[in-house]
């Protein structure tokens, strides 16, 4: 048998070498099929007014660089899982202790990182081949509610779960409120995810996250969803090798899409599932992401109140932007952000 560290640190080894590998026949296809805005901007926040300091930012890259990058990231994680189901199949041990997708820790998040890459996915290919851009923000609010909503059900029904838990305390009972509170908290991840649109920005803060829940799962011997969490982070980092500046192609929708929702059942299965705390230190583990939910809720609120923004343009990552900071500056110092956040709550979530 596998020692338990190798069992988590080799996916995400193979994810990562799987990424290494797929990138330059996807980045190929994407460059030769042009698949990239095919005009400059998105839609306002919170408004139709459009975003021009937005645009005069990013007018070059938003029309020169390739969508759908994600799609790497979980190819990647899915080709790991296939790899070590066929190896187990055909050769047993040692292969079978690598195979981390069980119907009690992994079948879910995975799940829920394929659905949310092919949602993201046709959203992007709307994107690029139509002037109007792709679904529209509500549209894709109802798609990831849904699925909460499947989610939820199955930790409610199946599973038994109705509560959370808490730093330092017992769990939290909500019973049906279990429910709400899920699609509430999925959606919000889900928010987050428009933290994407600086080069290596959004790809190595998922990379930190998902490391962060690995450690927290591999800690509560939940070992095939730390290997999960693991090989999300593998692949992510395969494609920020790619996406650091300047980046060959962005994340987009199939990538975040799939990673936000992914996140968020991942916390919830290193939860009370795990006798531990998963949910309640996700704020501070994904802190960039919080920021950016917080944030983007401020500057709507005070347009619409006060008829004055709190930021230059958000969401914030852009605000420093606009103050003059240098792109690279700002991923960098989000990466540092992130690593000290996710050390923190990792060490609440063991302590607690």
């Amino acid at each position: 048998m596998i020692a338990d560290a190798a069992r988590v640190l080799i996916p995400a080894l193979a994810s990562f070498s799987i990424g290494i590998a797929l990138a330059p026949v996807l980045a190929h296809y994407l460059y030769r099929s042009k698949s990239w805005k095919k005009r400059v901007g998105k839609q306002g926040l919170g408004d139709d007014s459009g975003t021009p300091l937005f645009n005069v930012l990013h007018e070059t890259r938003e029309v020169s660089t390739p969508r759908m990058g994600g799609i790497l990231i979980w190819s990647a994680v899915l080709g790991s899982a296939l790899l070590f189901i066929g190896l187990a199949d055909v050769l047993g041990e040692p292969f079978s202790s690598l195979n981390f997708v069980t119907r009690n820790q992994t079948w879910l998040p995975l799940f829920a990182l394929l659905i949310g890459a092919i949602v993201g996915l046709f959203d992007d290919t709307l994107e690029i081949t139509r002037s109007g851009g792709g679904l529209r923000l509500r549209w894709r609010l109802c798609l990831v509610a849904v699925l909460g909503l499947f989610s939820a059900w199955w930790f409610y029904e199946k599973l038994g779960v109705s509560s959370v838990g808490v730093p330092f305390g017992n769990p939290v009972e909500l019973g049906w409120l279990f429910i709400p509170f899920f699609v509430f908290v999925m959606l919000a991840v889900y928010a987050g995810g428009i933290i994407d649109g600086i080069d290596g920005l959004a790809g190595g803060i998922f990379a930190f996250v998902f490391m962060a829940y690995a450690g927290i799962a591999f800690a509560q011997e939940q070992t095939t969803l730390a290997a999960f969490s693991a090989s999300v982070a593998g692949a992510t980092l395969a494609f920020l090798w790619f996406n650091v500046p300047p980046a060959r192609f962005y994340m987009s929708e199939t990538g975040s899409m799939a990673l936000t929702v992914a996140l968020a059942i991942t916390a919830f299965s290193a939860d009370v599932l795990g006798e531990g705390i998963g949910v309640a230190v996700l704020p501070v583990i994904a802190l960039p992401l919080t920021a950016t939910v917080l944030g983007n809720v401020l500057q709507v609120v005070a347009k619409r109140v006060f008829r004055r923004k709190v930021f230059i343009i958000a969401p914030i990552h852009h605000h420093f932007e606009a103050l003059g900071w240098p792109p690279a500056k700002v991923t960098m110092r989000y990466w540092i952000i992130t690593v000290i956040a996710g050390v923190l709550g990792l060490a609440i979530a063991l302590v607690g």
